[in-house]
């Protein structure tokens, strides 16, 4: 139907000299925030306000990892699954699940626990 209205533009573009550009025919997408609705809204407007990590699912820097010092890692729910790069050369990830309250131990010998953050 598209490739009809298409030629049938063409052809009346032609009868009167007019010349035909396809950006005439086009009109501009609104903006996305308008149409966004649910998890996809709220990434949007989060990342408007300035946070760039909404759903914190960026790489964290590993620290000491003691067990004395854990490394903090913030969850909004009782578990969580977290990945941990043993050797700066290592081609592979490391996954373990998180409980709260418990510290966990990667076999790397880093220390890992769970603290809670509110949910956005």
């Amino acid at each position: 139907m598209a490739s009809i209205c298409g030629r049938m533009a063409l052809r009346a573009a032609a009868q009167h000299n007019v010349k035909y550009t396809p950006v005439r025919f086009c009109k501009m997408m609104n903006d996305p925030l308008e149409h966004a609705t649910g998890i996809e809204k709220r990434e949007l407007l989060l990342k408007a306000a300035g946070n760039d990590n909404p759903f914190d699912m960026k790489v964290f820097k590993r620290g000491a990892g003691t067990k004395e010092n854990p490394n903090l890692i913030p969850s909004a729910f009782d578990a969580r699954i977290v990945g941990c790069i043993c050797e700066e050369d290592q081609t592979y990830v490391q996954w373990m699940w998180l409980q709260k309250g418990n510290q966990k131990r990667c076999e790397c010998g880093h220390w890992f626990k769970l603290v809670e953050k509110a949910a956005v």
